[in-house]
């Protein structure tokens, strides 16, 4: 019998295909998104069952969709959530991205894991619990996020083709933000085979319980096995078996695996029963997996017998480009350079005898535009004010962030901020157009610099530079800017730039509170760099 949704318009924007998952909290369907040209998409419906139920199902359900929403755009490891609504049966729903890939529960059970790809797993699991860890803004504060339901079937294994294995920590059914006055849920909530002790007695938690329950995952990832073994499956014989049973160790479980001693010792101080004894936060995790793998990279280097350097090394689970990529932008050669590319020549000095081009009108604009620095290509952003605003921002702080859309026509919208408290914020936005040779050649600069310049020309005297202050770029945005350069270098394109631009520009609106929250809570009055 086929699905009665199948085939539904959703808001007039988004047509259900196929039902592709069911759960407790609802049912999830692949969609093609008409407005965007059919881009596929994922739609999770809450349970029509589950809305009068006395838990307020409904307003958790809506706090999934914002907090993965806020998640999603911070860290590439998170689903990402682009939209929220309620249909006419009043029933609530969120749109994320439609990813394509084997949930890390299949994985495991389908082969024993090489310690190089564990490794890489559990290291961007890490990234993507510490991202929720750090906490989302919520009226003016920033609230810690705990998900509760860490496992392998919410975890998402996909073939990234600029990244090559990515997992995405998905289902925030059950997070809570951390707030101290908050309501206290009596109810519990998690899988019972990876809950920690504190959640199946019912207390209050914090990220330390998501820390044991990646510390039973981690075992499975090891071993394919479970690291406490209750007398049954009942909720009693779980709560005995996470209180008092002690886990078996990895040489019962698999004898004849060979795992680094550090590795052993992180998972099993992750399985402490008392919270204390844990590590404390997802960074003294991601530190351990970190040194493991770059020894475990020298290893493989040794047995090899291989001259290979740390800048062209690459593991299995790593995309063969990323030899080129990681390259300094000094070993790039000039000669690439698209032509269509405008160059200025500065000296040291970069506030030096820098004019304002003269096919540029003297008026507030901002525009990028690449000079050549101590024999180096550099990005920089020149921007045109009034010498009254300018020195009104000569301290600072800097913010970045970069919005992307693939469709209808792939669009870079790149977000500038100068930020004081006494002047508030000076916002400068350009639009970079992915499939022109200029858009292009500016996002690889951006990503092999990590940086760029802005160049501020006061309308009363263009003749030189002001002015120079520089934004650094964070890693994970300079990460999205060459996927975002790949996919639009084999995206196809409906010529319709300006819808891209005003759906674009619809997003910038609503994230500008979120940036000005941001730089408010982390203004000192001084001149530093916050990039996003």
């Amino acid at each position: 019998m086929s699905d009665p949704n199948t085939g539904r318009l959703l808001s007039n924007r988004y047509q259900l295909q196929e039902l592709i998952g069911t759960g407790a909290m609802g049912r999830v369907y692949r969609a093609k998104d008409i407005l965007l040209g059919g881009v596929p998409v994922a739609i999770k419906f809450l349970a029509l069952s589950m809305q009068n139920e006395k838990m307020r199902l409904q307003e958790r359900f809506e706090r999934e969709a914002k907090t993965c929403a806020l998640l999603g755009q911070k860290s590439i490891h998170i689903v990402r959530v682009m939209d929220y609504g309620v249909d006419e049966n009043n029933t609530p729903y969120y749109v994320m991205e439609y990813l394509q890939g084997q949930s890390l529960s299949t994985v495991i059970r389908s082969q024993i894991l090489t310690l190089s790809r564990f490794l890489s797993m559990a290291r961007q699991i890490c990234l993507g619990l510490q991202c929720a860890h750090n906490g989302i803004p919520v009226d003016g504060a920033i609230y810690p996020i705990i998900h509760r339901d860490i496992k392998p079937s919410n975890m998402l294994v996909i073939q990234d083709p600029s990244f090559g294995e990515l997992v995405k920590v998905l289902d925030f059914g059950i997070a809570k933000l951390m707030i101290s006055d908050g309501d206290q849920t009596k109810f519990y909530l998690g899988t019972l085979a990876y809950s920690s002790p504190e959640q199946v007695e019912g207390k209050e938690l914090d990220s330390r319980s998501d820390i044991y329950s990646l510390g039973v995952m981690m075992f499975e990832m090891l071993t394919a096995k479970m690291p406490l073994m209750p007398s049954s499956h009942s909720f009693g014989a779980w709560y005995q078996a996470h209180k008092f049973q002690k886990p078996i160790s990895f040489a019962e479980a698999s004898p004849k695996l060979t795992i680094p001693k550090p590795v052993q010792d992180l998972v099993m101080s992750c399985l402490e029963k008392k919270p204390n004894d844990r590590p404390q936060t997802i960074q003294e995790i991601l530190n351990i997996l970190i040194a493991v793998e770059q020894q475990d990279k020298i290893n493989q280097s040794n047995s090899q017998n291989t001259a290979l350097t740390h800048d062209n090394f690459r593991t299995p689970s790593q995309p063969e480009y990323k030899t080129i990529i990681e390259q300094p932008l000094s070993s790039v050669p000039e000669k690439k350079l698209k032509t269509e590319l405008r160059l200025s020549t500065i000296n040291d000095d970069v506030t030096g005898l820098l004019a304002w081009p003269t096919n540029k009108p003297i008026a507030d604009i901002v525009f990028p535009q690449p000079i050549h620095h101590n024999g180096e290509l550099s990005p920089s952003l020149w921007v045109m004010l009034s010498q009254q605003e300018i020195k009104k921002r000569l301290i600072c702080t800097r913010y970045n962030q970069f919005l992307f859309i693939s469709l209808p026509h792939p669009m870079v919208l790149w977000i500038t901020v100068i930020y004081n408290r006494e002047h508030g914020p000076k916002w400068l936005p350009y639009y970079l157009d992915l499939k022109t040779n200029f858009g292009q050649e500016i996002m690889r600069l951006l990503y092999y610099a990590g940086y760029y310049r802005l160049l501020f020309f006061a309308q009363e005297t263009p003749s030189r530079c002001s002015h120079v202050l520089v934004s650094s770029i964070a890693p994970i945005q300079r990460e999205r800017l060459q996927e975002w350069l790949k996919l639009s270098k084999v995206s196809t394109s409906s010529a319709d730039a300006q819808m891209s631009k005003t759906l674009l520009k619809q997003e910038y609106e609503k994230i500008k509170q979120q940036i000005l929250i941001k730089l408010e809570k982390n203004n000192t009055g001084s001149s530093f760099d916050l990039s996003g």
